[in-house]
């Protein structure tokens, strides 16, 4: 009986013995590579949604071409003042010596000469080049000004009617159709001048800062709509998912919700869409002042340049033909870089 119990103790402690060899193996293994640990963790390494989107939108050269020509307009629309204390002229001043009988500048290329490189504007005689860069400020702050207001309304009233529901929807979604049926142009063709009129002082002058708010008041009262509908579609996506759900079951309220849980989550389609909106506002700004309901001169505005060079086409075209370029350059920009920020942000709407 002895001799059974020593035998069933050595094969016991045997068996112990393998499996603390197996046991000290596995540390051993799972211990040996901690030399290495610095470099595998240096080679990986984890980056956040915003580090990716800006590698991605690095390596498309059309947006980072698109945004250079934005960022290369801002800085000149910034370094206005200096540009026209070192050029030596103003903006708003009119050169009617340079000026035939029938307005138009005297001389080849309407005008241009060492003191005004691209000639003068007809009638008025202001200096070309000037009204050009001052020109960019007018239309880049109207079309910036409005487009933030109108897609920060947007996002304010998608958020309330997406996350919201029931009538306070219904009656958003109504209202916001109802809008998109105004046709915007020929309204805004019948409401400036109607506006103006009532603006003007005991002169009959409107000044320059009243008619820019009532374009900026225009664009952003007919300008909501569309992000409206982009919001309020990705907050019902939204507001029914797991996090914000248990937002909700640990006591947060409705506001705290929308603001910490579910508005970072539909910026990335808003940011895009306001790059998008405030190319479109450049050219509507450029079309009322064409048709004379915008900013009028002396105040440069690329589409009043656009209207006076209408009258000197056949000899000196490029009076209007460079304001129209730049319209075009800075339209362009402002879609291409909304694109590549598109893409960046969502790479699966690539294709879409």
């Amino acid at each position: 009986m002895s001799e059974t119990t020593t035998s069933g103790d050595r094969g016991v402690k045997a068996t112990s013995d393998i499996v603390g060899e197996m046991m000290a193996s596995t540390e051993l293994s799972v211990n040996a590579p901690d030399v290495a640990e610095p470099v595998r963790a240096g080679a990986i390494v984890g980056r956040s949604p915003g580090q990716l989107a800006w590698m991605r939108l690095r390596r498309d050269r059309v947006a980072v071409a698109s945004a250079g020509v934005l960022g290369f307009t801002v800085l000149v629309v910034l370094a206005a003042p200096l540009i026209e204390w070192l050029y030596g002229d103003d903006p708003e001043r009119g050169h009617s010596e340079l000026l035939n009988s029938i307005g138009y500048p005297i001389g080849v290329a309407g005008g241009a000469s060492g003191d005004h490189w691209l000639g003068i504007t007809p009638q008025r005689g202001y200096d070309l080049f000037l009204q050009l860069i001052f020109g960019a400020r007018t239309s880049l702050g109207i079309a910036v000004t409005a487009s933030v207001l109108a897609v920060s309304l947007g996002v304010v009233v998608g958020v309330l009617a997406g996350y919201v529901g029931g009538w306070i929807d219904r009656m958003v979604v109504w209202f916001t159709d109802f809008m998109l049926a105004f046709p915007f142009f020929l309204f805004a063709i019948a409401l400036v001048p109607s506006l103006s009129s009532r603006l003007a002082d005991s002169f009959g002058e409107v000044a320059v800062w009243k008619r820019i708010a009532v374009i900026i008041a225009l664009f952003t009262v007919f300008g909501w709509m569309t992000t409206a509908r982009i919001v309020r579609g990705q907050v019902i996506s939204l507001r029914e998912r797991e996090y914000v759900e248990a937002a909700r079951c640990l006591g947060a309220g409705n506001v705290r919700i929308a603001l910490r849980h579910v508005l970072p989550n539909i910026l990335p389609p808003v940011i895009v869409y306001a790059t998008l909106e405030t190319g479109r506002v450049v050219i509507f700004a450029a079309g009322l002042s064409f048709l004379g309901l915008g900013v009028q001169p002396p105040t440069a505005d690329w589409g009043t340049m656009l209207s006076a060079g209408r009258q000197v086409l056949a000899v000196a075209p490029h009076v209007a033909t460079v304001p129209g370029i730049l319209i075009f350059i800075v339209t362009l920009g402002f879609n291409l870089f909304g694109d590549g920020l598109r893409d960046a942000l969502d790479p699966r709407l690539r294709n879409t």
